[in-house]
């Protein structure tokens, strides 16, 4: 389309852009105020009025034709734009435009554009406040109702939790389930904040009217989930003031969730460790960093005088960043001289790694979320990424919103399942089985690219005769699904053009979690939607912010970095050419396998970084035992966590906010992690300490800082040869493999052939199996545990912030007629036992739950709810079973 403004043709690509995109696109000035360019116009305010046509128009609202002619600086339209501010602004009291010299809201920078004085203002207000959230204040004297904290709530959230309330000029945005802001569905994703043009909805920490000026501005990667939300920290006084959503974010576009916009109080709680601590006479006490190094080398060398290198273990960090995990290892293989290296993807994700690299040759997911977005069938399996990822969530609901198809497969009736075309509700452990079962109509009704499995992928003469005794019928009686639902779910994803796989732990936690990942990469094979366009393949999504990355960088017992195997002679070389050193030719010692060997004796020194194992881990009786039996626990931590505890030396870490270097996300994108602050007291960054402690060892590490560990990882490992902090400074995110630097990184994988050494798609024909444990009469409930919204893993950093008002107790969700056969009623406290722990938590009646099922999270330690899980664990890859434990309730006196 060609538009003329105010004399000048422009030219518009969009057949559905608006007057006001040609008014940009032509570079002249036009104020809005109910206008974001997230969210659908609503023309309220009249503020970006224009003449077309010969008649006055809300240019947002009013859609571009070939050949219009826009006046915008016309004497008239100015005049009826200022009046309409005018009108506005009168209604509110003085406070609105207060520092408007300083351009402080969206409000006063137009005002201040049109000329409108800070006296317009003249209302007597008297609405009221709600202050009552944490996070979100609102000022109901200073709304003016033009809507666009209620779209962004519906149109990038999705949550539906604003409405406007009253009538004409008494008309105010309100929680809409009524009563205050914390009582209400607001998740506290901040955008309503972040929307507001008047500073009507505001957070603590950000200045608004005059207030002091942040000092800093400085653009990372969010360390809570593996989303990978580019944030921007605003800081003042050596603190955070706020923390924004980057509207330029590559994956988040603006958006953000309550953890990574809010929950940084964290930083400065008085419980954070400034200081070594160091286990003398049963207590640890504050010492130097010298000594506490000197200890720790002398218990190094101590253990492998004993026992060899092998009597030396460490567990890396999937909160740590790229260039950490890479030192931390290299430090292990060079410095100790063992394989011994593990990270938390062994407890999440190591199906995943193992599953897809059979399946198709590579450990990450096959596609971008930007192409799996374009989907228009969802089958989304074992996750609830409205909690666990709001960001992806919340766009995923969007597409839905917006006509795609959606599938969920997951036990509980939580986030997008509530908007499914088909919820299938399978038992726990009873993956595989509901996949076959898919699968087997896929083949039976011909919904097969019979082409792509001609040319691309074996095994396909195998699946056929192991799908055979998986029809619909058996099917439902192994998982409870009825056999219509399993029908119509299959002719979903088989009949769309273009569906997509996205998956969480609810398919890798389990006795045979690979099986089921590669049970559910059959069926994008069979459909020939990975590597093609006919698909979007199979997307895990990752819990931690860098549980991809940790893996990635060679963290693994069994991996050098790139996913070098330690028993391939080539891998070896290749590293021991950069290294200088031999590498260990034998793979070391998982991280239950760690446990194990440190109660048996031969693990006689362990450095734990990061992680809580004693809250996090499964079976967490045995992991305490596991920790008091080894003769030296070294652990890196911000806080003395219940692993902590148990150390024998503590040192003081950096939090993400604090780091540089890099995180790696669910989708591969490298991107850049940058320091806001300083480490407070003498706390370091773990890159800092591997290093110190190396140098106590007489040992050189090499690549002194982080931008030099990745140059070296890339010499190292090829699929990240392209990449560098340079680039990566200039260019934003990138994904791997990135072999060039002047390659733009693999989005979409596979696209000429898979990286399996025959270059064949790979379909396995895995029997379903039964889960470790089943109910019975003494233990009649399966418990399944995972996260929820306001909290994070173990919860050492979002208990420490506004989130604990938010979510302040461990909850047992079950069904009412669990409840009532056990006479539970909401709020009251429970007793949960399991055939390895108890655990105390509070009940809460919903019926989320299907019979005979209870969910539960594990963010406050104090509850226990690890001694309840298992060692039972994944038969590939070590992978604890946290999806399927026998329990039984006992309500407290």
């Amino acid at each position: 389309m060609r538009v003329t403004v105010d004399g000048m043709v422009v030219s518009l690509a969009d057949d559905g852009a608006s007057l006001l995109d040609a008014v940009r696109a032509a570079g002249v000035e036009l104020p809005t105020l109910c206008h974001d360019d997230r969210m659908s116009p609503a023309g309220s305010c009249r503020i970006c009025l224009v003449r077309s046509g010969g008649t006055v128009v809300a240019a947002c609202v009013t859609p571009a034709v070939d050949g219009a002619v826009v006046e915008v600086a016309t004497e008239d339209v100015a005049t009826l734009r200022r009046e309409s501010l005018e009108l506005i602004v009168s209604a509110l009291p003085p406070s609105a435009l207060d520092g408007a010299e300083d351009g402080t809201t969206e409000l006063a920078r137009v005002c201040d554009s049109l000329g409108i004085p800070p006296e317009t203002a003249r209302g007597r207000g008297g609405r009221g406040r709600d202050d009552s959230h944490p996070y979100v204040h609102l000022d109901r004297d200073l709304c003016i109702a033009c809507g666009r904290c209620v779209r962004m709530c519906a149109e990038v959230q999705g949550t539906f939790a604003l409405t406007l309330v009253g009538r004409g000029s008494d008309t105010v945005v309100a929680p809409g389930t009524g009563g205050s802001w914390a009582e209400s569905d607001c998740v506290s994703c901040g955008g309503c904040v972040d929307t507001c043009p008047t500073g009507a909805l505001t957070e603590p920490g950000l200045p608004i009217g005059g207030a002091k000026p942040i000092a800093t501005r400085t653009r990372t990667t969010c360390g809570y989930c593996g989303v990978g939300c580019s944030l921007e920290v605003l800081t003042r006084d050596g603190e955070v003031a706020a923390v924004l959503p980057d509207r330029d974010g590559p994956l988040n576009r603006g958006h953000a969730c309550v953890k990574g916009r809010f929950a940084h109080g964290f930083l400065h709680s008085p419980e954070r460790l400034t200081r070594p601590l160091l286990r003398r006479g049963g207590r640890l006490e504050p010492v130097s960093w010298a000594e506490a190094l000197d200890h720790v080398a002398r218990g190094l060398r101590d253990a492998i005088a004993a026992g060899g290198p092998d009597a030396v273990a460490a567990i890396s960090s999937a909160r740590a960043t790229n260039e950490e995990n890479y030192l931390i290892q290299k430090f292990m293989r060079v410095a100790i001289g063992t394989n011994n290296v593990d990270n938390c993807s062994r407890l999440c994700h190591a199906p995943s790694a193992a599953g897809l690299t059979a399946a198709f040759g590579l450990s990450g997911g096959t596609d971008s979320f930007d192409d799996v977005e374009k989907a228009d069938c969802l089958l989304v399996v074992g996750a609830n990424p409205v909690e666990a990822h709001p960001v992806v969530g919340a766009r995923l609901l969007q597409r839905v919103l917006r006509g795609s198809r959606l599938i969920v497969a997951d036990p509980r009736s939580v986030g997008l399942a509530r908007h499914a075309d088909v919820h299938l509700r399978p038992r726990p452990g009873t993956n595989v089985a509901l996949f076959h079962g898919l699968a087997h109509v896929l083949l039976t009704e011909d919904l097969v690219d019979a082409e792509f499995l001609r040319h691309r992928a074996d095994g396909l003469a195998e699946l056929t005769a192991l799908l055979a005794d998986y029809p619909p019928e058996r099917v439902a009686a192994v998982t409870g699904v009825p056999v219509g639902e399993l029908v119509a779910a299959a002719r979903l994803y088989g009949r769309a053009e273009q569906p997509a796989i996205v998956y969480g732990l609810g398919v890798t936690e389990h006795l045979h979690g690979t099986d089921g990942v590669r049970a559910l990469a059959n069926l994008a094979i069979l459909r020939g939607a990975v590597g093609t366009d006919h698909g979007f393949g199979v997307n895990p999504l990752r819990g931690q912010n860098n549980v991809q990355g940790a893996s990635d960088m060679g963290a693994l017992p069994d991996l050098l970095p790139g996913y070098g195997k330690v028993i391939d002679p080539a891998a070896r070389v290749r590293a021991e050419t950069v290294w200088g050193v031999p590498v260990p030719d034998r793979p070391g010692l998982r991280i239950p396998e760690m446990f194990a060997a440190a109660r048996e004796g031969t693990l006689r020194a362990l450095w734990v970084i990061g992680e809580d194992v004693c809250t996090t881990d499964p079976d967490a009786t045995r992991v305490a035992e596991a920790l008091e039996a080894c003769p030296l626990v070294v652990c890196n931590e911000l806080f003395l966590s219940e692993t902590a505890q148990r150390a024998d030396v503590v040192l003081p870490v950096a939090s993400w906010l604090e780091k540089d270097g890099t995180f790696v996300n669910f989708d591969r994108r490298f991107q850049r992690v940058r320091p806001a602050l300083d480490p407070p007291g003498q706390a370091r960054t773990d890159f800092a300490a591997v290093h110190a402690l190396a140098a106590v060892l007489g040992v050189d590490l090499g690549c002194r800082t982080p931008a030099a560990a990745l140059a070296e990882c890339g010499r190292l490992a090829p699929i990240f040869g392209g990449l560098s902090h340079e680039r990566l400074d200039r260019e934003g995110a990138i994904p791997w493999p990135c072999q060039d630097p002047g390659h733009p990184g693999e989005a979409k994988l596979y696209r000429k052939r898979f990286a399996t050494p025959d270059g064949l798609a790979h379909l396995s024909a895995c029997p379903y199996l039964p889960p470790g444990e089943t109910p019975d009469d003494d233990y009649p409930l399966i418990l399944v545990t995972g996260r929820r919204w306001a909290h994070y893993n173990s919860g050492s950093m979002t208990r420490r912030t506004g989130n604990i008002r938010l979510d302040p107790v461990d909850r047992l969700d079950l069904h009412p007629a669990d409840a009532a056969r056990h006479g539970l009623h909401d709020g009251d406290p429970v007793t949960v036992e399991s055939r390895h722990g108890r655990a105390a938590l509070t009940a809460r009646v919903s019926d989320e739950m299907a019979p005979g099922q209870v969910f539960c999270a594990f963010h406050f330690p104090s509850s226990g709810v690890n001694t309840l899980t298992s060692d039972r664990a994944d038969t590939v890859t070590s992978c604890p079973e946290y999806k399927v434990t026998a329990v039984r309730l006992r309500p407290l006196a």
